[in-house]
C-alpha cells in the first residue's frame, strides 16, 4: 500500500530528537497562510483537533494530520516532510533548533491513487 504522508531522514530524525525530549508527538498541517502554510509539530494531546481534521498516515509513531479542507488540494499528492534551516514564528518544537519542518508533494500515479487507505477522523488519533 502506498503512504499518503513519507518523510526525509533528516525529518525522522528530528522527529526522533524531539520525541525524547518532549513524548509522543503530533503534526498538524493547516494550510493557512504564513507558518500555517508549514507542518506544526507539537506534543502529542496539545492540539485541539476540530472536527473537521484529518489523519492521513504517520510517520513512525507521529500522526500527521490536516483539515478536510487543506485535505481536498493534497488529496492526489503524497506529503514528503522535510526539514530546511529556517526560523519561523510559531510554536513547533523544533523552531527554537533554527529550523523548521517543511512539506513537499509528490503526485500520485494512478497505480498508487487506487490503492490509497482513505483518511481517518483525527479524534482517532
Amino acid at each position: 500500500m502506498t503512504d499518503r504522508v513519507t518523510a526525509t531522514p533528516e525529518a525522522v530524525a528530528l522527529l526522533d530528537r524531539l520525541a525524547a525530549k518532549h513524548g509522543p508527538l503530533m503534526l498538524h498541517l493547516s494550510g493557512g497562510c504564513c507558518d500555517g502554510s508549514a507542518p506544526l509539530c507539537l506534543p502529542l494531546g496539545e492540539f485541539r483537533m476540530g472536527g473537521r481534521d484529518l489523519c492521513i498516515g504517520r510517520i513512525g509513531d507521529t500522526p500527521f494530520c490536516m483539515s478536510d479542507d487543506t485535505f481536498q488540494w493534497w488529496r492526489n499528492t503524497q506529503v514528503i516532510l522535510d526539514v530546511i534551516k529556517a526560523r519561523g514564528g510559531g510554536f513547533s518544537l523544533e523552531v527554537p533548533d533554527g529550523v523548521r519542518f517543511t512539506a513537499k508533494a509528490r503526485l500520485f500515479i494512478d497505480e498508487e491513487l487506487a490503492m490509497l487507505a482513505d483518511p481517518q477522523p483525527a479524534e482517532t488519533v
